[in-house]
């Protein structure tokens, strides 16, 4: 089927397939479709997350990896993505519905963007798109960053254009935050042209990576935020966390493991000397709220006010987190985005499955507000059946 035929349709049913930075698994949205643009509609149908075996996980994880490593990776990636797709179009059937093509971010290994006027930047999401449309049977929308970055963007956030089309509002601004293993804001306001968003910074991947080196892979994060809240936050090593440049970086800014990975865990085991496991977690935890809510206060709140906070992502399940959220930004109500029907953790994946149709349908989706682009382009490749 040639991917014009499945643009010309009234509606679409895509399957979105995301691996965030956290690396816990595929998450995989079968949404329904209509229209493009301002038009656009999307109702999310299934929800599913496709855990990575835990030896494959630590693959994905490792800081250092070569050239055969990466093709490795791809490969096996492709056919987990392709399972979990499959699995979901197995589903669509069951209920009698079609899967008309698949949107796949894959899996970032690397992502490098434009600092300082530097004069390079990059950015590689594995996760063969071919293998994908071979097994699955239907066309693969994959590689949505590259073309925002060709236009001079950072390539992230990519999701602005999603929160736009599922959260906007006729007469109010609202914050749509994602906690993943990165922090990302959007904030949305009723034209999609005003639309602006940035990594606030890291999210999970912190606590994860600190939650695993200190359990040695017993643990591999703090579930419900129940270990930071038994310890007490250790403010000197709060203010070495907070003292990253990246937070006085004015937005356009995104950011990844490069930053806020293995490097910066090494400041915190290079400090811990004897202190508890639970100090050393809330410390982070902490760290983190603070990062997000001084994000929002610095490059947000002097802009626009803010209605309400959308939380979604991993991270809202953190109770001790949200709690730090919601301390640091006491004005603004903060809400989950299971209150308006979409669950947290299917966020991402909903929102390519409605960046592969803008795709299909020759609708830029990218907002140079918030990447920086020069100007609006149609993200992402199609590979065919």
């Amino acid at each position: 089927m040639w991917p014009t035929e499945i643009a010309n349709r009234e509606s679409r049913n895509a399957i979105g397939l995301m691996s965030g930075s956290s690396c816990d698994g595929v998450d995989a949205a079968l949404v329904r479709l209509a229209g493009t643009g301002p038009t656009l509609t999307a109702e999310l149908l299934c929800f599913e997350t496709f855990p990575y075996p835990c030896d494959f996980r630590r693959r994905l994880l490792a800081s250092e990896k070569d050239a055969r490593e990466v093709c490795l990776l791809n490969v096996t990636l492709g056919t987990l993505f392709a399972q979990a797709a499959q699995a979901m179009k197995d589903c669509g059937v069951a209920s009698g519905t079609r899967v008309d093509f698949i949107a796949s971010h894959g899996h970032t290994v690397a992502h490098l963007p434009p600092r300082n006027n530097a004069a390079t930047s990059a950015t590689l999401q594995i996760g063969e798109p071919a293998i994908i449309a071979q097994t699955c049977g239907v066309p693969v929308v994959s590689d949505f960053r590259p073309a925002d970055m060709a236009a001079g963007g950072q390539g992230a956030p990519l999701v602005p254009y999603a929160d736009w089309v599922l959260f906007r509002r006729p007469d109010c601004t609202i914050a749509c935050l994602n906690i993943g293993g990165i922090a990302n804001v959007t904030v949305v306001t009723p034209q999609v042209h005003d639309v602006f968003a940035f990594d606030t910074g890291p999210g999970n991947m912190p606590i994860d990576g600190l939650v695993r080196r200190l359990t040695r892979g017993r643990e591999q994060y703090d579930e419900a935020g129940a270990l930071a809240s038994k310890g007490k936050i250790l403010e000197p090593l709060k203010a070495v966390l907070l003292d990253e440049s990246y937070f006085r970086l004015a937005p356009p800014k995104s950011t990844g493991r490069e930053e806020f990975g293995e490097r910066y865990l090494e400041s915190v085991l290079r400090l811990r000397h004897d202190f508890p496991v639970a100090d050393l977690v809330a410390t982070v935890t902490g760290a983190v709220g603070e990062s997000i809510t001084a994000a929002v206060r610095q490059f947000v709140l002097p802009r626009c006010p803010i209605e309400e906070v959308i939380v979604s992502g991993g991270g809202a399940h953190n109770v001790t987190l949200m709690r730090h959220l919601r301390a640091g930004l006491p004005e603004i109500p903060a809400r989950t985005s299971d209150d308006y029907g979409i669950p947290v953790d299917a966020r991402e994946a909903l929102a390519f499955a409605i960046l592969g149709n803008e795709t299909l349908c020759g609708t830029p989706a990218n907002v140079p507000s918030a990447t920086g682009a020069r100007r609006s382009v149609i993200l992402g490749r199609i590979t065919p059946v």
